[in-house]
C-alpha cells in the first residue's frame, strides 16, 4: 500500500498498536463483551460481574470506545455492531477466543525478539520455535481458533460441493480443532473423517466432533504428520494452515506422501494465506510471512505458482486456486 504523504497518525497508530491488542484481550478475558451483551451497562455493574476494579474498568472501557468496540452514552456503555457480532459469546459468529492464541505469550515472545529473527532468518524463540513436538501452544490454538476456522471450513465445504458428494474417506492433517474435517462430516453423512495431529491436540478435536454429532464417523491418527502412516484410499486430504510452517523442499516431500495416500481420483485441499505472485497483496497474506519468521525456523507464505510447483514435484496434475471470501484464506486444490 502506497502512502504518498507523511502521516504521523499512521506512525503513532503503529507505535501503539500492541496496546489496542492488549486492551481487547483483557476485555475478552474479563468477559466485558459478554456482560454488556447480557445487560450490564455501567462501570459499577461491570465491576461487580467481572470482579474488576472500577478504576481499571473505566480506563479499559474508554479505550475500547475509542477503538470502536464499545459505544458510550453518558455513563452507560454498549456494544458496537462489530463487538455484538464477533465478541459477544452469545453471538453465533463469535470469534473472540482467537485473541487468546494470536496474542498468546509464545506468539508475543516471537515478535518481541523479531529483530533477532530478522537477523537470523528464522525464529529467535528456540531452535524449533512453535514446531517442537507436542508443543502445548497447539492445544491453545485448537481451543482458541475453532470459532474463526468454522467460517472458512463452511466456505470450503461449499466450494467442494461436499453435500452432494458420494460416500468417501477424508483425512484432515494437522487437524487442530478438527473443524475442517468435522464440517465436511456434518454436511455429508456419507463421509468418514480421520484427523491427524498430536495426541494432546486431538483431544480437543474429539470434543468438537462429539459436540457436532459426528463422533461415530470421526477417527484419529496420533503423532507427527511426517512420521506416522496415513493409510490409503482417501478421496480428500485436507491440509489446513500447515504448509506455511516449512520450507518448499519439506512441503514437497510431505505432499508426495499425501499423493501416495489418495485414491486414484483423489484431491488434496490446501487452506492457506496465499499472496499474489509479487507479494504485494492481499495484506493479510503478505503480513503473515512475518508471523512465520517470528515463530518458525523456515516457514513462509507461498504464492499459487509456488504451490503449483510443489504439487507438480510431488506427482500431482492440475492445480487450481480459490478464494474463501470474506475470509483472508484461499484454497489450493491439487488433483492426483
Amino acid at each position: 500500500m502506497a502512502h504518498d504523504e507523511p502521516s504521523l497518525p499512521l506512525l503513532w497508530e503503529t507505535f501503539t498498536g500492541y496496546q489496542r491488542t492488549a486492551a481487547l484481550k483483557a476485555a475478552i478475558e474479563l468477559d466485558v463483551f459478554k456482560h454488556i451483551g447480557a445487560g450490564a451497562a455501567t462501570i459499577d455493574d461491570l465491576a461487580a460481574r467481572s470482579k474488576a476494579a472500577p478504576r481499571g474498568l473505566r480506563a479499559l472501557l474508554n479505550h475500547l470506545v475509542q477503538d470502536g468496540f464499545l459505544s458510550r452514552n453518558g455513563e452507560r456503555f454498549g456494544l458496537t455492531a462489530t463487538a455484538a457480532a464477533f465478541l459477544d459469546p452469545s453471538s453465533p459468529s463469535y470469534v473472540g477466543s482467537a485473541a487468546t492464541f494470536i496474542a498468546s505469550a509464545m506468539i508475543v515472545e516471537g515478535f518481541a525478539r523479531l529483530t533477532d529473527a530478522v537477523r537470523r532468518g528464522g525464529t529467535a524463540i528456540s531452535a524449533e520455535g512453535t514446531l517442537a513436538p507436542e508443543h502445548p501452544v497447539w492445544v491453545d490454538f485448537a481451543r482458541a481458533m475453532a470459532p474463526i476456522a468454522r467460517l472458512s471450513a463452511e466456505l470450503m465445504a461449499n466450494l467442494l460441493d461436499v453435500e452432494h458428494a458420494p460416500a468417501g474417506k477424508v483425512l484432515d492433517i494437522a487437524a487442530g480443532h478438527g473443524m475442517f474435517g468435522i464440517t465436511l462430516a456434518r454436511c455429508n453423512p456419507r463421509l468418514e473423517v480421520t484427523a491427524l495431529d498430536w495426541k494432546n491436540v486431538l483431544a480437543v478435536a474429539e470434543e468438537n466432533a462429539r459436540a457436532a454429532g459426528v463422533i461415530d464417523r470421526f477417527k484419529t491418527i496420533k503423532g507427527s504428520a511426517f512420521d506416522v502412516a496415513f493409510g490409503q484410499g482417501y478421496d480428500l486430504v485436507l491440509v489446513p494452515n500447515f504448509l506455511h510452517h516449512f520450507d518448499p523442499p519439506t512441503c514437497e516431500r510431505f505432499l508426495a506422501k499425501v499423493h501416495a495416500a489418495l485414491a486414484p481420483s483423489g484431491r488434496v485441499v490446501i487452506v492457506e494465506f496465499v499472496p499474489d505472485e509479487g507479494r504485494t497483496g492481499p495484506p493479510d497474506a503478505v503480513r503473515f510471512a512475518l508471523v512465520m519468521l517470528a515463530t518458525t525456523p523456515a516457514g513462509d507464505v507461498y504464492s499459487f505458482s509456488e504451490y503449483r510447483k510443489m504439487l507438480q514435484g510431488a506427482g500431482f496434475g492440475e492445480a487450481t486456486l480459490h478464494d474463501l471470501t470474506p475470509t483472508p484464506m484461499r484454497v489450493v486444490i491439487g488433483k492426483r
